[in-house]
């Protein structure tokens, strides 16, 4: 491992501007990503400035019934929250859903948001990654792929963002508030990841330098009848698949409002908005839950080896709204 120097800080300027002096230096929340990135020669700061004292350890209600969580609470801590099981239950289910508890007690919702992909090559010195290495290729798309991207993927890189938190977070329309040298910021989490294009090394739409401060969910009724569901290889402690953040809202038998977004499925948490629109004022059917499956689906690029995907993320539709709907009658 490279020598870095480490510096704590306790406040959000004193944090910018320790980064400013150093291009080569990192933001460390939990480290549950990056020590890792580190130990294996993918990330090698020069410089890592600790930011888990900074003040940005709440979560409360905004002043329009959303909420507002920090972004150096712990995915235990948010998980365990009242408020948060109450009225955005698919968002603690998908963080304990991750990973196992003694990652979840160090790891920050701003770092899980900016964890990065857990292929093989792209973890793997010996071999190219367009996200490591721009232009050295994606061996990928030939080699091992089982778990990588049907959609939205590039012929430059066909990884998966592995975060299960940040897919419910795109389900609930999520707001990333973050600050930087010349001010604060803010980014919807459908344009806070990057698509794939020719640029997998450029992941996301924060400003260099930027320090992510917190997450905004706006207030959503439907949010509260929602749910996540992960499909992994082995029970725990896993990544997945295949996932599906819902949230459904039943009226007299059709759908008034319906959320869904996808995860491991794609380069960022995919929120499937053709289906949404499908669903909306029609049916709530398992019959009209399979075809809007199939129509946001439509567009899948499966590689030989994760086809698989495409079935999988369709019974996942129909299997957790067809729950959902049947909860809500009872």
């Amino acid at each position: 491992m490279r020598e870095f120097g480490y510096e704590r800080v306790h406040d959000v300027s004193g944090a910018l501007a320790l980064l400013g002096t150093d291009p080569e230096a990192r933001f460390l929340g939990g480290g549950t990503n990056l020590v890792d990135l580190m130990k294996a020669g993918v990330e090698r700061p020069a410089l890592l400035v600790d930011v888990q004292g900074l003040p940005l350890d709440t979560i409360e209600f905004t002043p329009d019934g959303g909420l507002r969580i920090g972004a150096t609470v712990t995915n235990s801590d948010l998980a365990a929250h009242t408020e948060v099981r109450r009225h955005y239950p698919a968002l603690a289910q998908a963080l304990l859903a991750g990973a196992s508890g003694q990652l979840r007690n160090m790891a920050t919702v701003g770092g899980n948001l900016l964890q990065r992909t857990r292929c093989g090559y792209f973890s793997d010195l010996a071999k190219p990654c367009n996200k490591r290495v721009p232009g050295s290729g994606c061996p990928a798309i030939a080699g091992e792929h089982h778990n990588h991207a049907i959609l939205g993927a590039s012929g430059h890189c066909v990884a998966t963002h592995p975060s299960d938190m940040a897919v419910a977070l795109a389900a609930f329309d999520a707001v990333i508030s973050y600050e930087t040298a010349d001010g604060p910021g803010e980014l919807p989490i459908a344009e806070f990841y990057a698509p794939v294009g020719d640029t997998p090394h450029i992941e996301t739409a924060l400003p260099p330098g930027a320090l992510i401060t917190g997450v905004t969910l706006p207030p959503a009724s439907v949010a509260a009848h929602s749910r996540y569901r992960k499909v992994r290889e082995r029970a725990s402690y896993a990544f997945a698949v295949g996932s599906i953040a819902a949230a459904l809202d039943v009226r007299d038998g059709i759908v008034a409002e319906v959320r869904l977004a996808f995860g491991a499925v794609a380069s960022r948490p995919w929120r499937a908005r053709t289906a949404e629109r499908a669903l909306t004022g029609g049916p709530a059917s398992a019959e009209a839950y399979a075809a809007a499956a199939d129509a946001e689906l439509a567009a899948a690029e499966a590689l030989p080896e994760n086809g698989y995907k495409v079935t999988l993320t369709r019974n996942l539709v129909v299997a957790v709204l067809s729950e959902l709907a049947e909860e809500a009658a009872r």
